[in-house]
């Protein structure tokens, strides 16, 4: 519980057996946490035993791809805050704190991995995978005009309820490249959002993805062509304004009676 508001977190699965199980319980021993929601999306064999072991619910996606879990991930969790976070123990689950502290002012928070002091001795950050993460990002920031951007792959985020219930029905990406759709449909939403820079981790075990030096070559270039295709999709279109935060306004001094 975060300032009244149920918290949930949502873990996406496939191929974190040997990590999910502290991953989950981490969470949960931050205080914060009410609700960890894994959506196991065909992963490894024992996963599921592995989650049983925890508190956390468990739900089944048999769709495969990222955006599929994270979308079903959305959909399901029961929270007013969710927290969409890996279970490969990249992510310190302490930091759930920096992105709630935001959360009392804004709609949406974005973790970053790029910060170098945060990157840890052997994590999966070398310098093709932070650059390119950073250029990718700065371009949506020139791109959209937005607010300060260095991370376009970073899962550790924070969304209001009532922001991904606005946000679901024009999600379209099932594959890897859909935290991008997010950042971008946050962005032209008109929602108050802030990045932050998160501590990143050594992975258990390999990435089916970024552990691939190709498929992550081949994963940046899908994502710069949906931000341009998305950016002309979205051309003329006037800019919505920031929503004002839905958190109540303390009062003035002097106002209050």
């Amino acid at each position: 519980m975060w300032n009244g508001k149920r918290v949930s977190v949502i873990l996406m699965t496939y191929a974190e057996r040997d990590s999910i199980r502290t991953v989950i319980d981490g969470f949960y021993a931050t205080g914060y946490v009410d609700e960890v929601l894994v959506i196991n999306n065909n992963a490894q064999e024992g996963t599921a035993e592995e989650v049983a072991q925890t508190p956390a619910r468990q739900v089944f996606e048999s769709r495969q791809g990222y955006g599929w879990a994270s979308r079903r991930g959305l959909t399901e969790a029961t929270g007013d805050l969710l927290v969409l976070a890996e279970p490969d123990g990249t992510f310190l689950p302490a930091d759930i704190v920096k992105l709630l502290a935001y959360s009392d002012d804004c709609d949406a928070v974005l973790g970053s991995r790029t910060t170098r002091e945060l990157i840890w001795n052997g994590a999966n950050m070398g310098s093709f995978l932070k650059w390119g993460n950073w250029a990718v990002a700065k371009l949506v920031e020139g791109l959209f005009n937005t607010s300060h951007l260095s991370d376009v792959g970073c899962t550790y985020r924070l969304l209001r309820r009532d922001l991904a219930r606005r946000l679901e029905p024009k999600f379209t990406v099932g594959g890897s490249h859909f935290g991008p759709e997010l950042m971008l449909l946050v962005i032209t939403s008109g929602a108050r959002f802030v990045e932050v820079p998160v501590n990143y981790l050594p992975r258990v075990g390999v990435s089916s993805v970024t552990g691939d030096l190709r498929k992550a070559i081949v994963l940046g270039v899908q994502m710069i062509a949906f931000i341009l295709r998305f950016r002309l999709r979205t051309l003329g279109q006037a800019a919505q304004p920031p929503r004002q935060s839905l958190m109540p306004t303390p009062a003035v001094e002097g106002e209050r009676r």
